[in-house]
């Protein structure tokens, strides 16, 4: 599968997801303004993703600058990096990796501020090593994983954590992939996720092309499947991780987990340590990010409910700690109580 965000003779290149599965279409991203309205609108999405789109995004925001008279003074160069990382990070609240990708990219910018030249290139060889290191922790995430997977084992899953939504590889994906590499007949039921249709359109889209069988459902039959006992786990991706465990992923997560703990069926979240905010307590602190209506009252210029119809649409909810049977990450897999699973972490102390 193509990246689906590259570095591409000075520009930003993105697949745009809100087409497919119908057209495969790159978008060229010339200015960081671009990137940050590519980040909004959902052309990238899935919270690795992002990361990477918004260290790239900072990059370009720099080199845009190589050829202004004031590049080379601190006051100026230092009041437009702020304004780069702020539109940059204006564009999604809830995924913490945005965050902390830009928190990588001040630091080389720290480093380097006094040498422009030398700025401009340890800002693309930090966002180029953030798009290498995503794609390892994938893989690593995957092999951890897939030993909790049985030989013949269906998994449900929601909205997409697949090569679409990381650097090419996945999250809970990665899972099912590793575990098909490893040679197990695994299968996938995919949630259709309203209301963008992330599963119907991005999910099934990719499984198809690796030749790993899935099954595409609407979100309210999940309690029918697990009650038919059609899946033996769900796996999703994750947002942003709490301190605690506590878990934000898309819209309709919550309800899953509530499902599959009421069915005991293990219900495992897939993340790389960009994901967990040790700086956030619990799942009350995390942001939820609120959409435009419009994606609730129509689609792709259909209406689906009157243009005035009142509407609630949270991007994202928030799954206690205290219904997930694990988090598996790069490092290793996370067992319950996860405080102390979390606080030991080589990998997010060294962060």
């Amino acid at each position: 599968m193509h990246p689906v965000i590259e570095w591409q003779d000075g520009a930003v290149v993105m697949l745009d997801q809100r087409l497919l599965p119908g057209e495969k279409k790159f978008i060229i991203h010339r200015r960081h303004q671009e990137v940050a309205r590519s980040i909004r609108d959902m052309v990238i999405r899935g919270a690795p993703a992002i990361g990477i789109a918004a260290a790239y995004g900072i990059a370009l925001g720099v080199a845009e600058l190589e050829h202004d008279p004031q590049r080379d003074r601190p006051e100026f160069l230092d009041a437009r990096f702020d304004a780069i990382v702020a539109a940059i990070t204006a564009t999604r609240p809830t995924a913490v990796n945005l965050f902390w990708a830009a928190a990588r990219m001040r630091e080389v910018y720290e480093r380097c501020r006094g040498d422009f030249p030398r700025l401009s290139r340890e800002l693309l060889a930090a966002a180029e090593a953030l798009d290498r290191e995503d794609y390892e922790s994938n893989r690593a995430i995957g092999r951890n994983g897939q030993v909790l997977l049985g030989e013949r084992d269906t998994v449900l899953t929601h909205c997409n954590a697949g090569a679409l939504a990381t650097a090419g590889y996945g999250t809970a994906l990665g899972v099912v992939r590793a575990a098909v590499e490893a040679g197990k007949r695994i299968r996938v039921i995919a949630g259709e996720t309203r209301p963008y249709l992330q599963g119907a359109r991005l999910t099934v889209w990719e499984l198809q092309e690796d030749g790993i069988p899935v099954t595409l459902i609407t979100d309210n039959m999940a309690g029918h499947v697990m009650q038919k006992r059609m899946a033996q786990a769900v796996i999703v991706g994750a947002d942003r991780i709490a301190a605690n465990g506590d878990t934000a992923n898309k819209i309709g997560t919550y309800a899953l987990a509530v499902l599959a703990r009421f069915h005991n069926i293990p219900f495992y979240v897939a993340a790389p340590l960009s994901t967990i905010d040790p700086g956030t307590a619990d799942g009350t602190g995390i942001p939820i990010e609120e959409r435009d209506r419009s994606e609730v009252t129509s689609f792709r210029g259909q209406a689906t409910a009157r243009p005035a119809t009142e509407v609630y649409n949270p991007a994202f909810d928030v799954t206690p700690a205290a219904l997930i049977t694990a988090i598996v990450t790069e490092e290793k897999v996370l067992r319950p109580p996860f405080a102390e699973a979390i606080a030991s972490l080589r990998g997010l102390r060294r962060r």
